[in-house]
């Protein structure tokens, strides 16, 4: 057996993009995006738009518990040096396209209760966002929060990014990533899988590595217990 061994199996990485230097926004909006997930130890790569303290920066993000792998070239590349920070190149530029219908968030429902002298309970439906058209390459939709559901097909060098579930009711050939926070409940359902890659909350599989069986078929993917991307057939939901 080989010393060393280089797997499918990554932990839960994300991209975090920065595009203002005012602390008390990025602070704010961390809150909103983690949410319960927060302090997960979840690994980022930075991608900053704007010149920044980073050293500020980087003690801001561990109080959310974020480790923080690399920084993109560009404007925290000097300031990576100095800290010793592994620095990636940036990527070609994606077209990022807004959805057909904005974020559904249902008004407040209020469940039938019991007890008449309890305080009222409010449950918020969850979030979705939905598009109808076909993801094109170099197009990327990014659901930030809640599900995501493609009623068409994606095309190749195109990517789908939900913090929680995807759905696509059509052909796959793109990169799809569920769980983009680390929710390992995620789920990827299609009709048909020809992707380039999947991933749930960081575990991944490159079209390579996606059993030949579920090629070209109606699929549901998710996380065993082990934590290993598990393919089974659309039908077979139990």
């Amino acid at each position: 057996m080989s010393d060393i061994r280089l797997s499918g199996k990554m932990v839960s990485f994300s991209r975090l993009t920065i595009q203002t230097n005012d602390f008390s926004r990025i602070q704010a909006e961390l809150s909103r995006i983690l949410g319960q997930h927060a302090a997960q130890g979840i690994p980022v790569i930075i991608d900053s738009q704007v010149p920044i303290d980073l050293a500020s920066l980087l003690s801001l993000l561990r109080q959310f518990g974020l480790q923080i792998l690399a920084v993109t070239s560009g404007h925290l590349s000097d300031a990576a040096e100095t800290l010793g920070l592994p620095i990636l190149p940036a990527d070609q530029p994606m077209q990022r396209v807004q959805a057909s219908e904005p974020i559904v968030a249902t008004t407040p429902t209020h469940p039938l209760q019991t007890n008449p002298n309890a305080a009222p309970i409010t449950q918020v439906a969850p979030v979705v966002l939905m598009h109808h058209e076909t993801l094109r390459t170099g197009q990327q939709l990014i659901a930030e929060q809640g599900d995501v559901i493609l009623t068409a097909d994606m095309n190749s060098g195109s990517e789908l990014i939900a913090a929680g579930s995807v759905h696509v009711y059509g052909t796959i050939r793109g990169r799809v990533i569920a769980g983009a926070s680390g929710q390992a409940q995620a789920r990827i359902f299609c009709q048909r899988l020809e992707a380039e890659l999947v991933s749930i909350a960081g575990t991944y599989h490159v079209a390579d590595d996606i059993p030949d069986q579920y090629i070209g078929q109606a699929v549901q993917i998710c996380l065993n217990a082990a934590g290993e991307l598990d393919y089974r057939p659309l039908r077979a939901l139990s």
